[in-house]
């Protein structure tokens, strides 16, 4: 439900206020109490109480960790009563299966469209996912919040637009899913970015979208007849407008040390860029850039000595020059070379004493925010062109002038318009154009491009002038995703989130420019990516996703889903993320494509399974599952619970093309995995050897295709494979041995083949091997784990056959494994060749006889590649280095 309004007045949490300023203020009164506390929390943001308070709308959005949450929590408990008795919602409500189907959708939205920002998931996609997993009235979380499309798919979710709600009605009954309810969702979202936590904010609560279009034009109109005339010029006389000026770096004469324009000796014409040009004064020939002739000799830099009014102080920067200026005349675009009267303007606006209100703060320690140091590049306002920061910075006087409901927005509209007006814009001469600063960088190129700021800004205006769904059942706060937050336990209902990866963005740095502008900065301590310069590496990365997924799985409900984007193209950030979440108590049930097709096992599970969009489907057990494990912890009886509720949470049957499609969570390997992973993230030993694990799967489940099922799920299976008889087999690439064991299975259970009829099917299959990763002989292979018959041709041997090579085939990878243990046990040395089944083995013996040393030992000796890029050896060496 959304705040009550009575005669005008205002209901929020219990409380009646005669306008929202005085809702405003008297939160705003009570966040200011709070803060000290606040503050004391991980993330708390790096700026003064007042910029903080004032940029908050309490309790909706706090600049902040939000210190209302439970208390909408308990009130939003209350109206799922409400939403019970008027038949909105059931407490039957369960899901068992996760979606399981790969979901796409097109960016190109409105909401998606207003703000750019470094990463968007689609609300389109979001909402697919809420409405699958919720009912109305259900709590939804997103700490990695980012601009809010998880609060716009809920807030879509209670008003969605016809022509989407149609598409997402279809998708389902495509699917053969029941039909899902729309109505409200609550959405908490935090953020460790102020800059995002403001755009979320925009996009979800309550704001004065109906003044926003007339304020924003009056503030445009105002601004542009007031400094307008700067990207004015003349061609023969007549008026232009200024679209856009290149800018171009000078260089220094490696020879004679005499200074030119790169733009006029490399670029004779557009589109054709020289990657050598001569010097104007002697003659000699260079380089811009390393590539090309390794004995012609780079150009240097030209540096020039400026006076910065904003930080008081000379600066020696390298130096540009304005080379080209496109322009308008008579509703036709020219190019002309600056004359006098342009070179002027350049001059005067250098000179402005303008800017003595103008927010400006030395760039942070980091691996990119401090690339331009070397070039003369300090301050927050020094990346702006001064007649581009004249105009921003009188449009941003005026939004300060405006009341608080207002003001926020029109921030949203002021930062949304900066994107292309830095010096990191670029020109492409060989393209002919502008193309936007270099993706996740604060890169400048040799010919940076100024943009008229009135062409953003009117954009913008149309942009942001948002007929979308807005409402209060949406929280905003700034806060970290490793901090024990202020939501109580097992109150959460729903998760989606799409977390950092790695060393993809970093945030915090390349955010820092436009949060200049609100005076509040991320506090990055705790901002989970790779970051040399923050002293996070691949181990405090995972360490810190760990922490992300405890928090996580300490707010979900016990039986709640959690799904996870994930987008890298590194395998050991892939597994960092499923190990923290396995670590954390999550289970995981499937990983599906974004807006790809699904790709085989390798595609999922395997060092390549980051050639795409996925989501991984997890699930916190039940606490009568959690119950019943405990009673039965110390008996075989215990395994077979876990397998039962998690052949529960599995897909029961894939479609593609027509065709059912095999499920990978359902092998017996990947059983066991789980399994194995279950018992290790509770400290518990393994009671069970992969050999009797395959033998009593058999005798009390039932096998389809390769893929176990409980009694009630294979019919269903059955009955929907009879729809779809053809049978899409896992597509696998052996670049492991477990891949080939895998392999060998699905070649020799269609028939038996002798060796020699299956050697060149083996060679074609073979992929890329990891470095340091040993696969055996094929003959050993097939020796370990299938049988022969009296013609010599191999097969699959049956269950007991199987248990029995099963032990055979330990008993020689432990024996390997001694072998690793003497190399470990020598001071020095890494091993640099293993056999990654044997240590696979040997880790989990040395775990069941608690010699964690051995293991820590072991996994320091070992290529790092095969310890970060094995989900199994990373998990049991984890585990290792906290007991030891």
């Amino acid at each position: 439900m959304e705040d009550i309004k009575v005669d005008n007045k205002i209901t929020v949490l219990g409380l009646t206020f005669n306008t929202e300023e005085d809702r405003r203020n008297y939160f705003r009164e009570e966040l200011r109490k709070k803060l000290p506390e606040l503050k004391q929390m991980e993330g708390f943001p790096i700026g003064e109480d007042e910029d903080i308070l004032n940029l908050s709308d309490p309790p909706y959005y706090t600049a902040c960790p939000n210190p209302w949450l439970n208390d909408f929590i308990a009130k939003w408990e209350e109206e799922k009563k409400d939403l019970e008795k008027n038949g909105k919602r059931s407490s039957k409500f369960e899901i068992k299966e996760p979606l399981a189907f790969d979901i796409d959708s097109k960016k190109n939205h409105k909401v998606y469209n207003a703000h750019s920002y470094h990463t968007k998931v689609p609300h389109q996609i979001i909402m697919k996912y809420i409405l699958y997993y919720t009912q109305p009235g259900d709590i939804i979380l997103d700490n990695f919040g980012g601009t809010g499309m998880t609060g716009v798919a809920g807030n879509y979710c209670t008003k969605p637009e016809n022509s989407e709600k149609l598409k997402i009605e279809s998708f389902f009954k495509s699917k053969g899913i029941q039909k899902q309810e729309f109505g409200p969702r609550r959405v908490i979202q935090g953020d460790l970015s102020p800059i995002a936590s403001l755009i979320s904010h925009s996009h979800t609560n309550v704001s004065p979208l109906n003044e926003f279009y007339d304020k924003a034009t009056e503030i445009y109109n105002q601004v542009f007849s007031k400094y307008g005339h700067l990207y004015k010029t003349k061609l023969n006389g007549v008026s232009a407008d200024v679209n856009y000026i290149i800018w171009s770096e000078n260089l220094s004469c490696v020879a004679c040390g005499s200074q030119f324009n790169y733009w006029e000796q490399a670029v004779p014409e557009m589109g054709n860029v020289l990657s050598e040009f001569s010097c104007p004064s002697c003659g000699t020939i260079m380089k811009k850039s390393k590539g090309g002739n390794k004995n012609t000799p780079l150009a240097e830099k030209a540096f020039e000595t400026v006076f910065d009014s904003i930080t008081s102080s000379s600066i020696k920067r390298y130096s540009l020059s304005p080379v080209l200026i496109n322009a308008t005349i008579n509703g036709k675009r020219i190019w002309k070379k600056p004359e006098k009267d342009d070179l002027d303007i350049v001059e005067n606006c250098n000179s402005s004493d303008v800017f003595s209100k103008t927010p400006h703060f030395r760039m942070p320690e980091g691996d990119e925010a401090r690339r331009n140091d070397k070039f003369g590049f300090y301050y927050s306002n020094q990346f702006y062109t001064s007649r581009n920061l004249i105009i921003i910075n009188e449009f941003y006087e005026e939004i300060s002038k405006c009341e608080d409901g207002l003001k926020r927005y029109l921030l949203k509209w002021f930062t949304s318009s900066l994107n292309r007006l830095t010096l990191f814009n670029r020109f492409a001469p060989n393209h002919s154009r502008h193309v936007g600063p270099m993706a996740n960088t604060l890169y400048i190129s040799g010919t940076p491009t100024e943009i008229s700021p009135f062409y953003f800004f009117e954009q913008k205006i149309k942009e942001n002038t948002l007929n979308i769904p807005l409402s209060n059942n949406v929280l905003n706060q700034i806060s970290s995703a490793t901090s024990k937050n202020l939501i109580k336990d097992n109150s959460i209902d729903y998760i989606f989130t799409d977390p950092p990866f790695g060393a993809n963005i970093m945030y915090s740095e390349l955010n820092f420019i436009n949060e200049g502008w609100l005076k509040i900065h991320t506090n990055n301590f705790d901002e989970a990516i790779c970051n040399n310069t923050q002293g996070k590496g691949f181990n405090e990365y995972q360490n810190l996703m760990f922490k992300s997924f405890k928090e996580y799985f300490r707010v979900l409900k016990p039986g709640g889903w959690i799904n996870i984007e994930f987008s890298n193209t590194s395998s050991s950030i892939w597994n960092a993320i499923q190990t923290s979440l396995v670590q954390a108590g999550f289970i995981v049930s499937q990983v599906h494509a974004l807006n790809k097709g699904r790709g085989g096992l390798m595609g999922i599970i395997g060092p390549v399974a980051v050639n795409q969009d996925l989501v991984i489907a997890c699930y916190k057990p039940t606490s009568e599952f959690d119950e019943k494990f405990r009673r039965n912890q110390d008996s075989i009886v215990a395994v077979w619970d876990f397998i039962d509720e998690h052949l529960k949470h599995l897909p029961i049957h894939l479609v593609k093309e027509n065709a059912t499609t095999a499920i990978v969570e359902r092998s017996p390997k990947i059983l066991f995995d789980r399994l194995i992973a279950f018992y290790v993230q509770k400290g518990l030993p393994v009671p069970i050897d992969a050999g009797a694990f395959q033998k009593g799967l058999r005798e009390r489940f039932i096998e389809r295709d390769g893929m176990f099922f409980t009694n009630e799920q294979v019919q269903e299976y059955d009955k929907k494979k009879a729809e779809n008889p053809e049978f899409i087999q896992l597509s696998i690439l052996v670049s492991s041995e477990q891949d080939g064991v895998l392999w060998l299975k699905n070649v020799l259970s269609e028939k038996s083949l002798a060796y020699q009829d299956i050697q060149p099917l083996w060679m074609q299959a073979l992929a890329g091997v990891r470095k340091g990763d040993v696969i055996p002989e094929l003959a050993d292979i097939l020796e370990e784990n299938f049988l022969k018959d009296e013609q010599g041709k191999w097969y699959v041997p049956d269950p007991e056959n199987e248990a029995d090579l099963e032990k055979l085939r330990t008993k020689r990878l432990l024996k390997q494994f001694e072998v690793y243990k003497t190399e470990a046990a020598k001071p020095k040395g890494k091993i640099k060749e293993v056999r990654v089944e044997a240590l696979r083995a040997g880790f989990k013996q040395s775990y069941q006889d608690k010699d964690f040393k051995i293991i820590v030992q072991i996994g320091d000796r070992i290529p790092n590649n095969l310890l970060m890029e094995d989900e199994v050896l990373l998990q049991f060496y984890d585990i290792a280095c906290s007991r030891i």
